[in-house]
This record gives structure tokens, sequence and C-alpha cells, in this order.
């Protein structure tokens, strides 16, 4: 099981299950809502995922139509994101994991906006 909050401690989740994969996402989107070098992600079950407290702190902000960011009102902290036409699957971020395994990155996207400094492993 996967745990992890946001960086206040407001809004706490579990993942009732294994993150598989996980993703850095170099778009100019996300390197603006992470405020870094990458967003760090992975796609996950929605059904599988539980909020434990702060419901009420979530705010969504939708940069496109499609697609929804869901961050802490309180401290700012992107929790995850999701998608209108992918109702069973959010993109959990994470750097707001707190307890559980989380595997390395083994892909990436937008290499184009990649910093000439990074390199995977």
């Amino acid at each position: 099981m996967i745990q992890g909050q946001c960086l206040c401690g407001a809004v706490q989740y579990q993942y009732h299950g294994e993150i598989e994969n996980s993703i850095l996402c170099y778009c100019s989107h996300c390197q603006q809502a992470q405020g870094s070098i990458a967003g760090w992600n992975s796609p996950v079950e929605q059904s599988k995922f539980e909020l434990i407290t702060g419901r009420e702190q979530l705010k969504e902000y939708f940069h496109t139509p499609n697609k929804a960011r869901v961050f802490c009102q309180n401290c700012a902290s992107p929790l995850y994101s999701y998608r209108k036409d992918l109702p069973d699957v959010i993109r959990l971020r994470l750097g707001t994991v707190t307890e559980g395994e989380v595997p390395a990155p083994k892909e990436e996207f937008f290499l184009e906006h990649k910093p000439n400094f990074i390199e995977l492993r």
C-alpha cells in the first residue's frame, strides 16, 4: 500500500495497489505546474485511490477543458491530475508519497524540453 500527503498534511491519501511505473514528463505544462524540471507521476487506478483527510482542501485547475490538476488549496502541493475522457485513471504526483515503494522512472516524455544536464540512469 502507498501512503502520501500534501506539504502541510491537510490532505492525506492511500493507494491500495502498487506503483508499477513512474514517468518523468518534461513538457512545459508539467514544469510550470510542478515548479520544477519535470513532473514525476504514475498512472494509477482511480478506484484504488482513497482520500483519508482533506477533501475540502482540494482545488481543481483545468488548464485544458479535459484535464484537471488537483492540489491542496492550503499549501498548493500538486497531488494528482485526471482527464475527463479517462475517468478510471488518475496521475498520482509521486513527490507526495510518504510510505511505500515507488520505482525509478523508466519513461521520459517531451525530451525536447528536458534540461541538458539531466541524465536518466
